[in-house]
Order: structure tokens, then C-alpha cells, then sequence
């Protein structure tokens, strides 16, 4: 089609596993939920199509990295040329939590944007329809700040919580870099509040 132009993205999806990386690909990409996934060995993908504007149809290339690997020399190799990362974890599971710290190390040890800019990602608490949660709000506020994440909020794969919407937040950040290259953005860890963003209402909780 004439004036149209294509994006490319890959987007990491990493996080300890039996947080829901693979459940939130599958949703995400083909809006399913199921139960029963069997344990990702070494690395899946994923590609979803968003049509963004008239003009504009976004790739996005999910790798889900298995939760094992992060001890691996493998993850290098998986992280290459990435432009988003998503980080997951289970709000009912703190040492998920705890261990997003490993997650985000890794991937700001081996991987940058052209720019040399750190690659940007948000931070998923996911699980959110479940209690009691094993980490309170201002834990993870903290942490998101403190570790140059874009922002984080809470998901539900199970439930279809904010899945698209904080996908949608990614996207838009992967298409203002790209627009200006040379700028850099600040990684402000904030709470994204997607109800504010979403005013047409999402049904999130």
C-alpha cells in the first residue's frame, strides 16, 4: 500500500518462570487464556500486528525467555538488537519480585539501543486478581524508580487486566524513540495508571 510504512520492534519478555510470560504472549497475541503451558526451554516467539494509525502497522516480535536462563550466556545472544522489555513478575510470589533486580541487571549489562541508551522497559506485576499480595505498592514504586523502568502496573493475564493497554504504553515509547533517535527519555519508574490513560474505560481493575 502506497504511504504506508511498516515497524519492526523486538520486545523481550523475561521474568522468573510461572509468572505468566507464555500465558501473556498467548493472550496477548491470540486473546486465549489456558492453564496448562508447559515450562519454556531456552526461548519462544511470538509476533502480534498492530495496526497503529492509518498509515502505520507495528510488528512486534515477542521473544518470551525462559526463566531458567537468566544464569545462562545465552541470554546475550536472545537479547540482541531488542528495542522494548517487558519484566514480569507475581505479586503473590516475592522472590519473583526480588529477583526482577537480576532481570533488569542482565539486561542493561548486555544490551543498548543504537543511541546507547539503556533499552526501555516496564515493569509487570501480574497475577493482580489474586491475594494476598507477597509485595505492597510502594515496594515495587520504589524499585521501578530506582531501577530506570519506563513505569510498571498491575496485570492479569487470567483476567485480561491491562494487558493490551500497557503493551499499547510500550509501543508508543518504541515509536517516539524512533521519531527522535537522539533524544533520550527519562525512565521515571512511575505508576502508569492506565485507567487515566484508558478513559473510555477498560474494565481494569
Amino acid at each position: 500500500m502506497m504511504g504506508s510504512f511498516d515497524h519492526l520492534f523486538k520486545v523481550l519478555v523475561v521474568g522468573d518462570s510461572t509468572v505468566g510470560k507464555t500465558s501473556l504472549l498467548h493472550r496477548y497475541v491470540h486473546d486465549v487464556f489456558g492453564k496448562d503451558y508447559k515450562m519454556t526451554m531456552g526461548v519462544d516467539f511470538a509476533l502480534k500486528v498492530v495496526q497503529w494509525s492509518d498509515t502505520e502497522t507495528v510488528r512486534l516480535q515477542l521473544w518470551d525467555i525462559a526463566g531458567q536462563e537468566r544464569f545462562t550466556s545465552m541470554t546475550r545472544l536472545y537479547y540482541k538488537q531488542a528495542s522494548a522489555c517487558v519484566i514480569m513478575f507475581d505479586l503473590t510470589n516475592a522472590e519473583s519480585f526480588r529477583n526482577c533486580q537480576m532481570w533488569k541487571n542482565d539486561l542493561d549489562d548486555k544490551v543498548t539501543l543504537p543511541n546507547g541508551e539503556l533499552v526501555p522497559c516496564i515493569l509487570l506485576a501480574n497475577k493482580c486478581d489474586l491475594s494476598p499480595w507477597a509485595v505492597d505498592r510502594e515496594q515495587i514504586d520504589q524499585f521501578s524508580k530506582e531501577n530506570n523502568f519506563i513505569g510498571w502496573t498491575e496485570t492479569s493475564v487470567k483476567e485480561n487486566i491491562n494487558i493490551n493497554e500497557s503493551m499499547r504504553v510500550l509501543i508508543e515509547r518504541m515509536m517516539a524513540s524512533r521519531e527522535t533517535s537522539y533524544n533520550s527519555f527519562p525512565a521515571n519508574g512511575d505508576y502508569i495508571n492506565l485507567k487515566e490513560l484508558n478513559d473510555a474505560g477498560s474494565g481494569c481493575c
